[in-house]
């Protein structure tokens, strides 16, 4: 009797198992019969269409999620310099620079020089260089001549970038619905809606992907801005050749010449006050005598009165003879 319950719940389980499978079997030939019947109203076209988006949706998610993953695990970092250095010859010094840039796989994204005085010449160059060559670039630069200063920034983005990424992606399978709702779209109405998200979600990707360009430019080539001056050039005495004759002759004539054109100046400085004082002492001298004859004889003549005689004087006996009878 106890043998006959085990069997009733082996025979229970194989019902549910022929059950299970009968119900795998229906749902299949309801879908064969669902996917059959799409042809039968027009959709056989539309059906492959969509199966083809939904591969191309998965394959670019598993790209993306591996793009993510591999951004994840590198660090993005934006890499700039800034040499000044002072060279003996600026366009030998730039030669090197072009051929340091060029050998390590970069570029010359801009280059200024500028000739001062005719004897002078500074130049402005900025490199793009990749991130590997940077370093060494940058040791090779600075042998070109004394360097006067020099200044380097690295800046991590790698958040940045991993954010970027993964927006770009989830903005690329919205972008894909709504392609995808559009094909499926029947009302005109629906149409216009669909397409205006469609256009606001491409602007979007697009403005992503320029974001993502960039980032991916300067995280994959450092920049450096080069600086370069010449030296000042020193002339040398030389010591064992005195000056000679002709040396003599040239500097006394330079220090004539010299004292002749400061005589001029200085002439040509006076010569208005000059001008000037000469033209007062005509007027004075033409005026001035005029005057003084028209004074003249404008002024009576007075004769002088008559002084009168003088009385005569004693005489020195005439006294001592007065003193006697006194």
């Amino acid at each position: 009797m106890r043998a006959l319950p085990a069997f009733a719940a082996a025979l229970l389980t194989v019902s549910l198992a022929l059950a299970g499978c009968s119900m795998g079997a229906s749902d299949g030939q309801d879908m064969k019969a669902d996917s059959a019947a799409k042809p039968a109203t027009g959709q056989q076209g539309a059906g492959a269409a969509d199966e083809g988006r939904g591969e191309q949706l998965a394959k670019d998610g598993k790209k993306a999620e591996a793009d993510a993953d591999a951004d994840a695990a590198k660090t993005h970092v934006i890499r700039t310099a800034t040499l000044s250095v002072e060279v003996k010859s600026v366009t030998k010094a730039l030669a090197e620079a072009r051929s340091v840039a060029v050998d390590a796989g970069g570029v010359i994204e801009d280059e200024t020089t500028e000739r001062v005085d005719d004897s002078y010449t500074t130049s402005h160059v900025v490199l793009r260089v990749p991130e590997a060559e940077y370093d060494s670039v940058l040791t090779e630069l600075a042998g070109t001549g004394k360097l006067l200063s020099r200044t380097a920034n690295a800046k991590d983005v790698t958040e940045q970038v991993v954010d970027v990424n993964s927006r770009i992606a989830t903005q690329r399978a919205s972008v894909n619905r709504v392609r995808k709702l559009m094909d499926q779209a029947q009302d005109i109405t629906d149409v216009v809606a669909l397409e205006s998200q469609l256009n606001t979600r491409q602007a979007e990707l697009e403005s992503l992907l320029a974001k993502q360009a960039s980032l991916a430019d300067r995280t994959t080539m450092a920049t450096v801005t080069l600086d370069l001056s010449e030296w000042a050039k020193e002339e040398k005495a030389d010591e064992d050749d005195g000056p000679g004759f002709l040396d003599a002759l040239g500097g006394g004539w330079d220090a004539f010449v010299s004292v002749l054109r400061w005589i001029v100046v200085v002439l040509a400085a006076i010569l208005p006050f000059v001008v000037a004082l000469a033209v007062l002492f005509v007027l004075w001298r033409v005026f001035g005598v005029r005057l003084t004859a028209l004074r003249a004889r404008r002024t009576p003549v007075v004769e002088p009165a008559a002084a009168p005689a003088p009385s005569p004087s004693p005489s020195p006996d005439e006294d001592k003879g007065e003193g006697k009878q006194d």
